[in-house]
């Protein structure tokens, strides 16, 4: 058996999957004051009348990377980057605790200009009185030589800890998104090993000591301890476990549209011939382009529990969340407020969201009926148009898919497939907007717990073999050894599925 755990912004979603069949559920409203306790109660609920000695493994999804990103909760990090002659690169107009060293490796991996010590010194020393919390160290081409990257972080010492290498972060020669990677990933580091020591910690007091794997936005999985070092490869992976679980409930092999609606936010997805669309280069994330690749995906601020305004006699949602819905103690109207009136939801305290609603029908001359509806429309208006120029955007440019680049085609959706806690409710309401055939599988408030569980590892390394140097590398995984002038392809091909 699989236990499988979602962290979203709202909720904590919980399964056990046994051969492929769900066999317990558990949803929970995340305490963001106590993170512990909401990721034990989750385990301990999961595992209520469950033989915990059947499970083998734990599979994780979290928007917490992601959220800490986009709510602006990252450290404070210093960049500390070794260019070289060629191009210049605008990196001052994204950080300002940056700092540019001497030194230089070329292309082939040679040593052309040494590292200045004290110059390395002197700039920790300016890091540590602007109160820098991370740092990330990256030269132009360590994937063919780490050495000026190790040098400079054992100079630093235990000043800063962890310190991220750029030669880790990817194999691929691209040396602005490498430092783009390197700083979201030293950026989250304090967020992600919050996460995962709270979550070891109610596993722990639940005797579950068993390997535990973090989805990564590609949709596969790697374990923890690996997701700690880069837990850059952890940004997206609610999104992804969201499209696992509809893939798992998935048979059509047609063009669509898939969307997760959150309680924070609409995870938008497409896929061609069944197919969904990738990032082979990397993902941008906060205007940051980073070389973590992933299943495309947008976040848009729209979700059930999104502040709703009105604005020019126009409801408004989002993209601002304010705590719970109304009707669940929250100060904020949402569109779970209007859902619940409807008694379309059932929980929450109706007669509160009636009084949060009432100056909203009274300014628009409307019953609070009409009015909750009206709110559900222009949530359902608003997911609808963003997703169009999403959909008009990606038939403007080369489509890649998981497996190939399709040259010239253009998406043409069939359908739309909708998960989340408000899918049953908004399903009617999708497919008038989107004059398309609305799905929603049986168990779409807990799919992407469902994704996570199921999802596989997967292992992207990038291998050079240079003969002349006699030096083969895979930067990854920070290997590094002597080849002979006669190396050629299948020996390499034979090493790399031997790692």
């Amino acid at each position: 058996m699989i236990l499988g755990i979602d962290m979203g912004g709202t909720h904590i979603d919980g399964v056990i999957v046994d051969q492929g069949l769900v066999v317990k559920t558990i949803k929970n409203v995340r305490d963001h004051d106590n993170l512990f306790q909401s990721l034990w109660k989750t385990v301990q609920d999961l595992l209520q009348s469950v033989d915990k000695n059947k499970i083998s493994r734990i599979h994780l999804s979290t928007t917490v990377s992601t959220n800490a990103i986009v709510e602006k909760k990252t450290a404070k990090v210093g960049m500390l980057l070794q260019s070289g002659p060629g191009m210049n690169y605008s990196f001052e107009d994204y950080w300002d605790d940056l700092a540019f060293v001497e030194g230089y490796v070329d292309h082939r991996g040679e040593v052309v200009h040494g590292i200045d010590d004290h110059e390395i010194k002197f700039v920790i020393s300016n890091f540590v009185e602007k109160d820098v919390e991370a740092l990330a160290i990256i030269s132009k081409f360590s994937t063919r030589n780490p050495s000026h990257e190790i040098v400079m972080r054992d100079l630093i010492g235990d000043v800063f800890s962890p310190i991220t290498l750029g030669h880790t972060m990817s194999g691929k020669l691209n040396f602005p998104r490498r430092v783009h990677t390197a700083y979201l990933n030293a950026a989250v580091h304090k967020n992600f090993e919050t996460f995962a020591t709270n979550i070891k910690k109610a596993l722990h007091e639940e005797g579950l000591n068993l390997p535990i794997h973090v989805l990564k936005a590609d949709g596969g999985t790697m374990d923890l301890d690996s997701a700690l070092k880069k837990p850059v490869e952890t940004i997206l992976s609610g999104p992804a476990a969201s499209y696992m679980g509809m893939s798992a409930f998935m048979d059509q092999e047609e063009d669509g549209i898939l969307l997760d609606v959150g309680g924070t936010t609409t995870d938008v997805f497409f896929v061609v011939d069944g197919v969904p669309l990738f990032e082979p280069l990397g993902i941008t994330i906060d205007q940051h382009k980073t070389l973590v690749r992933s299943i495309y995906s947008v976040s848009l601020g729209i979700g059930g529990d999104s502040e709703v305004s009105l604005i020019d006699g126009e409801f408004v949602i989002g993209p601002e969340r304010k705590g719970r819905p109304v009707a669940f103690g929250g100060i904020s109207l949402t569109p779970s407020d209007a859902m619940v009136i409807l008694n379309e939801l059932d929980d929450g305290d109706k007669k509160l969201a009636e009084k949060a609603m009432r100056p909203f029908a009274q300014k628009l001359d409307k019953s609070l009926e009409e009015t909750s509806e009206l709110i559900l429309q222009a949530m359902v208006k608003q997911i609808h148009d963003r997703v169009m120029d999403l959909l008009g955007d990606v038939n403007s440019r080369a489509v890649y898919t998981i497996k190939e680049l399709l040259a010239d085609r253009i998406l043409e959706p069939k359908y739309v497939m909708v998960i989340g806690g408000p899918a049953k409710i908004l399903a009617d309401r999708l497919e008038t907007a989107f004059k398309l055939p609305v799905l929603f599988p049986g168990e779409y408030k807990l799919a992407n717990a469902i994704g996570a569980a199921l999802s596989k590892v997967t292992v992207e390394i990038n291998m050079t073999a240079d003969n002349q140097r006699q030096r083969l590398s895979v930067p990854e995984l920070e290997l590094y050894e002597v080849i002979d002038q006669s190396y050629d392809l299948e020996q390499a091909e034979e090493r790399a599925l031997d790692l």
